[in-house]
């Protein structure tokens, strides 16, 4: 197995704000899947409306197919709307948890497994804290080059939401407890 240069985490920061500066319409070119279930991709206009159409609003449809109910969505809504901030939509991996990285034969890092988007670069970085496995460094080399917007811890669970709808889905279980738990939160 490779191992890891002493610059990793740092190349891996600066790997990542590289990509998320890549930027196009909220959407892209054809849907794809998050793990086995289908990601939309249809272009939206503004960051929130790509946030609530294309990923929210389909896994909330499919957990209530599944038996899981959650209540004042459009009051959920509304106060999201606010939060998010009217930055460009940026070239995102969308699966960037520590299981879709890998370390080249060169010792530099590779993300594998995307769910690649056009979408609000925070989305990314909200992954990478839900489950673990990055170091400090990578966020602070990564937000030396690309600077977040103010207030960006306030949205780090809003984002992570996204993706505990689709363990919802995928596994039910606790899950939806913490989806209920966001939510509120955030009403």
């Amino acid at each position: 197995m490779p191992q890891k240069t002493n610059d990793f985490d740092r190349v891996f920061g600066e790997k990542l704000a590289q990509l998320h500066k890549t930027s196009a319409a909220f959407g892209f070119t054809e849907d794809n899947y998050i793990g086995s279930l289908p990601q939309y991709n249809t272009e939206e206009p503004h960051a929130v409306s790509f946030y609530i159409n294309q990923r929210l609003e389909p896994q909330f449809k499919l957990a209530r197919e599944r038996g899981y109910t959650f209540e004042n969505l459009n009051d959920f809504y509304k106060s999201i709307e606010k939060l998010i901030p009217d930055e460009p939509a940026a070239l995102i991996h969308g699966d960037l948890w520590s299981g879709n990285f890998m370390v080249s034969e060169a010792g530099k890092p590779v993300l594998i497994d995307p769910a690649t988007c056009y979408a609000p670069r925070e989305m990314d970085l909200a992954l990478m804290r839900l489950f673990g496995g990055f170091s400090d460094t990578v966020f602070d080399r990564y937000e030396q080059v690309f600077p977040l917007a103010e207030d960006w811890k306030e949205r780090v669970k809003l984002w992570q939401l996204y993706y505990i709808l689709v363990h919802v889905n995928l596994f039910g279980g606790h899950y939806y407890a913490s989806a209920k738990a966001i939510i509120r939160n955030y009403s």
